[in-house]
C-alpha cells in the first residue's frame, strides 16, 4: 500500500488491521484489512490471500492531467507488472489500473482502442478532429 500512497496526491494508509492468528489468507499478524486514501477517495481492502487472487473486475480510474503525469504513473505502475492496451495496465501485485488523460469524446476513444499507452497529443487531435468547425476556424486556416 505504501507504494500507492507514494504514487498518488492526497493518498495515506488510514488504517491497518492485522490477523490474529494463522489462517488461510496469511499468518498471524500479517495485514488482513487496510483502509487507505487515494487521491482523497476512501477505500477499504481485504487480503484474502490466494484464495481470492485479482482480475479485472475491480481496477482503480487514475485521471491524468497531461502526459508527463500519465507517463510517470504508467512506468511506475507496470514496473514489474503487464501492459494492456487502452490505458489499462496490471501492477506488479496484479492490481488493475486504468490511466486515463481528461480528454474525453467519441474520437479520442475510437482513438485510444488503438494505443497501449496512451498519447494526450494523439488523442487530443482526434478530439480537435471531431469538434465542429467554427467560422473562426475557417479564417484561422486560410490566414496560416
Amino acid at each position: 500500500m505504501a507504494f500507492y500512497v507514494s504514487l498518488l496526491p492526497d493518498s495515506r494508509i488510514d488504517c491497518l488491521t492485522a490477523l490474529p492468528a494463522d489462517s488461510p489468507s496469511g499468518p498471524a499478524g500479517s495485514v488482513k484489512v487496510v483502509e487507505f486514501t487515494l487521491q482523497n477517495r476512501p477505500f477499504l481492502a481485504i487480503n484474502a490471500g490466494p484464495l481470492d487472487p485479482f482480475n479485472h473486475a475491480v481496477s482503480f480510474v487514475i485521471t491524468c492531467a497531461d502526459q508527463a503525469e500519465i507517463d510517470r504513473l504508467w512506468t511506475a505502475l507496470s514496473d514489474g507488472g503487464s501492459i494492456e492496451q487502452c490505458g489499462w495496465l496490471k501492477d506488479r501485485y496484479g492490481v488493475s489500473w486504468q490511466i486515463v488523460p481528461a480528454v474525453r469524446a467519441r474520437r479520442a476513444a475510437e482513438a485510444m482502442l488503438g494505443m497501449i499507452k496512451l498519447d494526450i497529443a494523439g488523442l487530443q487531435k482526434a478530439y480537435d478532429a471531431a469538434r465542429p468547425a467554427t467560422r473562426l476556424d475557417a479564417v484561422e486556416r486560410r490566414a496560416g
